[in-house]
């Protein structure tokens, strides 16, 4: 099974991103998606930046993703 973590991107130059989630920061590669600027929710899986998402799409999967990891805690 693989995972894309949605990521915001706080900086780009060409196409390379800084993308940021939880206080992570990643370099990522975002040529396969168009149109990215800073401040677009990417879905980011190994080091590319997979698909273009809306905030309200973002916080919702990252908020599932937290929940996950806490009861995976208990």
């Amino acid at each position: 099974m693989c995972l894309g973590i949605p990521m915001k991107v706080v900086e780009k130059e060409g196409d390379t991103g800084i993308v940021e989630a939880g206080g992570v920061k990643r370099e990522v590669n975002l040529y396969l998606v168009e149109g990215v600027e800073v401040g677009d929710y990417v879905i980011v899986h190994a080091g590319f930046a997979i698909q273009k998402l809306d905030e309200s799409e973002a916080e919702e999967t990252l908020r599932l993703l937290r929940e996950m990891l806490e009861a995976g805690e208990g």
